[in-house]
């Protein structure tokens, strides 16, 4: 396993393919190249015919054959350190494509463009790519895009190699370091007046640079994607997620995206301005949603249901903060979280600690049409309001239905109980009625009770887009609205019988 010291190439051009993919770049004021090409397939070998068990006799030109796995049945073709250029991956009989180290996409190009090189990665749908230790992650750098674009029948995978050779099972995470988007869209920690000039790095060890003053930003486009047993603890409070969004701009599509097992948070976002619809966050160890450092996006429609406890604390479906409440953060860049039609199904947990929401320093939060559940046994709370700075800034609750053993945290502070009964049409102390798809679930460790009963359908939704453009109006709460309701469907793995983890 190359470790994250030998992996980082910044600054290095290693190779310019000339695989077809996309030429959009990522922010105006760098033109504008068109929609993305179709990558060219290269020349397989005929003889034998790969595919059936079949591993393919080489690999397309620009990438690397390191040998054979899944018991031999597949050649695995490895992605270059630094992608400069256009490279595409599309299915190819008897392959599936790896990544080692900090594969990264594109030289830092720094706020203004006028840094590094840039990199397209392109990735047809059906194809798999995985990883084999925690140093390794798919970084796409600012200035440069991903995008991996799969369908509601063929999605795209993202996993770990133990998966590709069929050793991995429920319990299984924290196996390859996950997907990183940094963008050039604002965020707490960068001072946004002359001379613009930005801190943020992400967390994680691989000092990638995020943030800048281009809100709508684009680091490409991920649809129909799962991303499987990521997440790397690289040390005490500096982890690797499953998809780490930072500074990443509005003009980026992110939907249909499926974080399974992973051994910290499912998706942690670090400012930016990022939209996201369509979630299912299944396993994560830590929380489902982290936010930090001011994102100022929304997110709607979203599973997330978590993996049972371990006894340890701070596990949460929702944990969102901004900055130090001090001067100059407290009034210069206040985070400001949306989410709608979220349905967030807790553990069991057995420390009080892991309630469902948990709102901190600088995080003025909107939470519309929304479940919350936690099992009757369980200690925490659905939330808890951690910060008097966020208190203060009126966090917003409509239409939201909580179903905890207790509503309120008890280290909470005061007024967190006013501040959720203030708004219209919620519930404090009701009872789930949620309940699981007919078709039959397979994840073990966790509740997938998600889909809207009674309870939850006699709540009056509000209209969501009226609150924020992005949002489209609905009328029920929660993820999903009844049986018939099965977006989550045929691109998931593990959320019912079919496509098993």
């Amino acid at each position: 396993m190359l470790r994250l010291t030998k992996v980082l190439m910044a600054g290095t051009a290693v190779m310019a393919l000339a695989a077809c993919g996309s030429a959009e770049v990522a922010s105006p004021g760098e033109g504008d190249f068109g929609q993305p090409t179709t990558p060219t397939t290269p020349t397989t070998p005929t003889t034998p015919t790969p595919g059936n068990g079949t591993p393919a006799a080489d690999c397309p030109s620009g990438l690397s054959n390191i040998g054979l796995v899944a018991g031999g049945t597949l050649r695995a073709c490895q992605l270059p350190p630094v992608i400069t250029g256009n490279l595409g991956l599309s299915v190819r009989a008897g392959t599936i494509y790896a990544i080692a180290g900090a594969t990264q996409v594109g030289v830092d190009r720094g706020i203004d463009g006028a840094g590094g090189a840039q990199g397209i990665l392109t990735i047809d749908p059906g194809v798999r790519v995985f990883a084999s230790g925690g140093g390794d992650a798919l970084v796409v750098n600012r200035g440069s895009q991903l995008f991996a674009e799969g369908t509601s029948t063929n999605p795209i995978i993202f996993t770990s190699r133990q998966n590709v050779e069929g050793t991995t099972t429920d319990t299984s995470q924290g196996q390859w370091g996950g997907i990183i988007l940094a963008g050039r869209a604002p965020q707490a920690n960068c001072q946004l007046t002359a001379p613009v000039t930005c801190t943020g790095t992400v967390e994680g060890g691989l000092s990638v640079s995020y943030g800048g003053n281009t809100a709508g930003d684009t680091s490409g486009r991920l649809r129909y994607v799962q991303i499987k047993y990521s997440g790397f603890e690289v040390s005490p409070g500096n982890e690797l997620q499953g998809l780490t969004l930072a500074g990443t701009g509005s003009g980026t599509t992110l939907s249909h995206i499926q974080v399974y097992n992973s051994s910290d948070d499912g998706i942690e976002i670090f400012g930016g301005t990022a939209n996201l619809t369509y979630l299912v966050i299944n396993g994560a160890d830590d929380d489902g949603l982290d936010t930090d450092t001011g994102w100022r996006g929304g997110a709607q429609f979203g599973i997330v249901t978590q993996r049972a406890t371990t006894g340890t604390g701070g596990s949460r479906g929702f944990e969102w903060s901004a900055a130090p409440t001090t001067t100059p953060y407290a009034t210069r860049y206040l985070s400001q979280p949306k989410v709608s039609n979220f349905t967030i199904v807790g553990r069991n947990a057995a420390v009080a600690a892991d309630s469902l929401i948990r709102l901190d320093s600088g995080t003025d939060a909107t939470i519309l049409n929304s479940v919350f559940t936690n099992p009757t046994t369980s200690v925490s709370a659905c939330l808890d309001i951690n910060s008097a700075d966020t208190l203060t800034s009126t966090p917003t609750f409509t239409s939201v239905f909580f179903a905890c053993s207790t509503p309120y945290a008890t280290a909470a502070v005061a007024g967190t109980a006013a501040a959720f009964t203030s708004g219209t049409n919620n519930t404090a102390a009701g009872t789930s009625t949620l309940t699981a798809p007919t078709t039959g679930t397979t994840i073990a460790n966790q509740s997938l009770a998600f889909i809207n009963g009674a309870n939850e359908t006699a709540v009056t939704p509000v209209n969501a887009s009226t609150v924020y453009s992005f949002f489209v109006a609905t009328p029920y709460i929660g993820a999903v609205r009844n049986a018939a309701d099965t977006w989550y469907l045929g691109w998931t793995c593990g959320i019912t019988a079919g496509l098993t983890c």
